[in-house]
């Protein structure tokens, strides 16, 4: 079987990522085609279709000798399981999903929030506001993987949170809320990958000015 057959894997796509930011801080390409290009790029089932993002850029390949190097390293890197906690970036079975693709999400009022909750997307906007949901236990944990997208979780004004257990790839997380162990109405576990992606843990506008009144 030719190389260029074979599956690209998350790691290549990573790679290919970051080649393809390069190139627009190389002024080759625009905002608007490195979005295209990575749309092409995280649908890829294969080398031949991560490549074809790359062929008309000068010095810009994928060598199969360098990605078999690279998957070596990447498998090698990763943390042995030694339980039953999710692993970043894997599926968590049994749970469920809040999936979106180029989609705008949103959840607030009464909705139930479960145990464990995953969130998969790509190129979307998620918030899932927790200040009125109805929540089975204090401890939820929220598993993402989120490419090119932005997810906000807001929170009540007492909920801890923990976002330690997130992979971020050119991506930023930012909690606003307390860490530690849960003694407020929830405390959040959130773990997984970012991939170009922002994700924001914050109280309702306001909480601070209000706490201040009080």
């Amino acid at each position: 079987m030719d190389s260029r057959d074979l599956r690209v894997s998350d790691a290549e796509r990573e790679h290919v990522g970051q080649l393809l930011q390069r190139a627009v801080g190389q002024g080759m390409l625009s905002l608007g085609e490195f979005t295209e290009r990575m749309d092409t790029v995280l649908a890829a089932k294969t080398r031949a279709d991560v490549n074809q993002v790359l062929i008309d850029l000068p010095g810009i390949q994928l060598r199969p000798e360098y990605l078999r190097q690279m998957q070596a390293q990447y498998a090698s890197a990763q943390p042995p399981i030694t339980g039953p906690s999710p692993v970043a970036g894997a599926p968590v079975a049994g749970a469920p999903v809040i999936r979106g693709r180029m989609s705008n999400i949103s959840r607030k009022g009464r909705w139930e929030v479960p145990p464990m909750l995953q969130i998969d997307t790509r190129m979307s906007t998620v918030v899932l506001d927790f200040t009125e949901a109805v929540m089975q236990t204090q401890v939820v944990n929220v598993h993402v993987n989120d490419y090119l997208g932005s997810i906000t979780l807001v929170v009540p004004a007492e909920a801890t949170a923990d976002v330690n257990g997130i992979d971020p790839v050119a991506s930023s997380t930012n909690s606003k809320v307390r860490s530690g162990p849960p003694f407020g109405p929830l405390h959040l576990v959130v773990t997984g990958r970012l991939r170009f992606s922002a994700l924001t843990v914050r109280h309702p506008i306001g909480t601070a000015l209000r706490q201040f009144l009080r």
